[in-house]
């Protein structure tokens, strides 16, 4: 029962640092990388549809980003689409392709972006610890309900104060990596 709560616990902390992973590769480093454009969005034939899904994004070089739609038709679209999204670039179209050349971050640009990277990986702590949170939770309901004796339950516990220790320290060097790329130059 107690092995039950933790795995789900362990099963929730992982899947939170999978998003962590993805919302940190949103977020630009010194060089191109199509994950940057993950979030931006296209009016496709009515339907709000994300831009990896309407065409096929490639970084030729470490400072550019090559945009093929693969239907025509929304070339001007996925344009403005760029334009709305505020990542601060300015797409080239030359009737087949969009090109973006990202420019090099600034100094202050790095570290707003870095204080961004820890917010974000602060964030997933917490969600962390409210998973913790809700196990223990979970392991004391099954101790008032009889289900478990209490040295189980304190047993319980200690293995997912562990869980969130490890978890934790992953997070920390998730995101100590981050800042270590967005400050090469």
């Amino acid at each position: 029962m107690v092995s039950d709560v933790k795995s789900k616990a362990k099963e929730k902390m992982d899947k939170t640092i999978l998003v962590l992973k993805q919302d940190l590769a949103t977020i630009r480093a010194g060089r191109a990388n199509p994950a940057i454009l993950d979030k931006v969005t296209v009016e496709y034939y009515g339907a709000v549809t994300p831009l990896n899904q309407v065409a096929n994004i490639s970084s030729p070089d470490p400072r550019s980003l090559l945009i093929q739609p693969w239907d025509q038709s929304i070339l001007a679209e996925v344009e403005k689409a760029i334009l709305r999204s505020e990542l601060g670039f300015t797409p080239s179209n030359d009737g087949n392709v969009i090109r973006i050349v990202i420019p090099a971050l600034t100094e202050e640009r790095r570290n707003e972006l870095i204080k961004v990277v820890k917010k974000t990986g602060e964030e997933s702590k917490v969600v962390i610890r409210n998973i913790r949170r809700d196990a223990n939770d979970g392991i004391k309901k099954l101790e008032k309900n009889g289900d478990i004796p209490e040295d189980d339950a304190r047993r319980g516990q200690d293995e997912i104060q562990k869980l969130t220790d490890q978890f934790i320290k992953e997070i920390d060097r998730i995101i100590a990596n981050k800042e270590k790329e967005m400050l090469e130059i």
